[in-house]
């Protein structure tokens, strides 16, 4: 019980700007396992953006105005952490010449022109379909997506090298099979709990779909992943999710 306590402690630190107390000894192989819970702490963050999103609608606020203002709360709630990651696998896939080139503007901490379209195309996109959600089905929605998008992150660590030996991922310490079977399970659980059965199946898919991509491109990009790759995956499967979901049930 206490270890998962700790886990959870420890990755809601590090998915929110929530303060949370730091784990006594916590240590690499720590943060490695507090990522089954990763899901979990995911479905906490997307039901507090579909909640804002769906007091806005109800006080009268327009459904793109109320859309929008949830995606950026839920930026303030997370630091914006996976649309960093996004934007930097962009400008660096997308304006370096070989590996060292990518990784290079990868650590870099200005945005380029790669990452700014990213960024609006994954806003966008991610507006539009939040927008287009009914209102029975807004906060269902944004706990799975952010659930199955955090849940398939365990799989790309496991699956691919270290791109650099002094990155974030590096130093965080690689999860085991199991703890990726679980992340994934808690991810299918909470999706299968919260949507229609046939949805849940096909937002799983969508989610292990863009994670399979992500690491593909990773290994052909900079020959395995950094902790921007892990980030940029989580944006990619949670758009894809919520597309799926708006055309589904929208």
């Amino acid at each position: 019980m206490r270890d998962l306590l700790d886990d959870l402690r420890t990755a809601i630190a590090f998915l929110t700007r929530l303060p949370m107390p730091h784990p006594d000894g916590a240590r690499p192989e720590g943060f490695a396992r507090a990522q089954r819970l990763f899901p979990l702490v995911g479905a906490g963050i997307g039901a507090a953006i579909g909640l804002f999103c769906l007091l806005l609608r109800t006080i009268g606020v327009p459904d793109l105005a109320a859309a929008a203002l949830a995606l950026g709360g839920g930026a303030l709630l997370t630091g914006a952490l996976h649309e960093d990651g996004l934007a930097d696998v962009a400008d660096g896939f997308g304006g370096g010449r070989d590996v060292a080139a990518k990784l290079e503007i990868m650590r870099d901490s200005r945005l380029g022109t790669y990452g700014a379209l990213a960024l609006v195309v994954s806003f966008a996109t991610r507006l539009a379909a939040l927008a287009a959600l009914p209102d029975g089905m807004v906060v269902q929605s944004l706990i799975s997506a952010h659930a199955l998008g955090r849940g398939v992150l365990p799989w790309i660590a496991i699956s691919l090298p270290y791109a650099r030996k002094d990155g974030l991922a590096a130093n965080a310490g690689r999860p085991d099979g199991t703890i990726a079977v679980v992340a994934a399970g808690i991810a299918l659980v909470i999706a299968l709990l919260a949507l229609p059965f046939g949805s849940a199946l096909l937002a799983a898919i969508a989610a292990g779909a863009s994670a399979l991509i992500m690491a593909l491109l990773a290994k052909r990009q900079i020959g395995g992943q950094t902790g921007d790759v892990l980030g940029g995956a989580e944006q990619v499967a949670e758009t894809a999710i919520l597309v799926l979901l708006a055309a589904r049930l929208g």
